[in-house]
């Protein structure tokens, strides 16, 4: 392991560790408290998305980078106005991540298209159910069920930016091993250094 690994990953894993906890909250907060639990969480994942999308646009990847800030400054925007402005941002919005992400991974290809078509399948189960839920006892419920997939999906997308902040940390705490006095990181394996 070099040192600059080893310093990506000591600066790395705590922002993904307190990411993931983040998440966590979000969704706790939003199955626990209602209204306001809705909302936090509409508002939250909103702030984490337009921080991301400033993030691309800065790295230079508009076309991801755009959308993620605009979707996350509505998102905000829908959470501060009302919870019937929350309630229908949530309906709306779950059934297009799903759709979005299911694409996403679908063409990613190779090992990832089995994920994408368990997403798919889900994706069409959840909105079944939303569309069925509003159609048999109205939006405001259909909203209530949107909230929870939502915190679900949240606390899911928590995991793996925990388990890859725990990778991470076990990286950074090992020691990084000293170059010889003189060595420049040249051949010295394969014999052909003669310091």
């Amino acid at each position: 392991m070099t040192r600059s690994e080893h310093d990506a990953a000591r600066r790395a894993w705590p922002v993904r560790a307190a990411l993931g906890v983040a998440l966590l909250v979000l969704a706790a907060v939003a199955v626990l408290t209602g209204d306001l639990g809705a909302r936090l969480l509409l508002g939250g994942l909103g702030l984490l998305a337009a921080a991301r999308g400033a993030v691309l646009l800065r790295a230079g990847a508009t076309p991801a980078g755009a959308p993620a800030l605009l979707l996350g400054a509505a998102a905000v925007a829908a959470a501060a106005v009302s919870v019937v402005a929350t309630g229908w941002a949530l309906l709306a919005g779950v059934p297009l991540v799903l759709v979005v992400a299911t694409a996403v991974v679908v063409a990613r290809g190779g090992t990832a298209r089995r994920a994408g078509a368990a997403l798919a399948v889900w994706t069409v189960l959840v909105g079944g159910l939303l569309a069925g839920t509003a159609a048999v006892q109205g939006t405001g419920r259909a909203a209530d069920v949107a909230t929870v997939v939502a915190a679900l999906a949240t606390g899911l997308a928590a995991v793996p930016l925990l388990v890859g902040a725990a990778a991470l940390r076990s990286v950074a705490v090992r020691p990084v091993l000293a170059r010889p006095a003189g060595c420049g990181g040249c051949a010295c394996g394969a014999g052909g250094c003669g310091a």
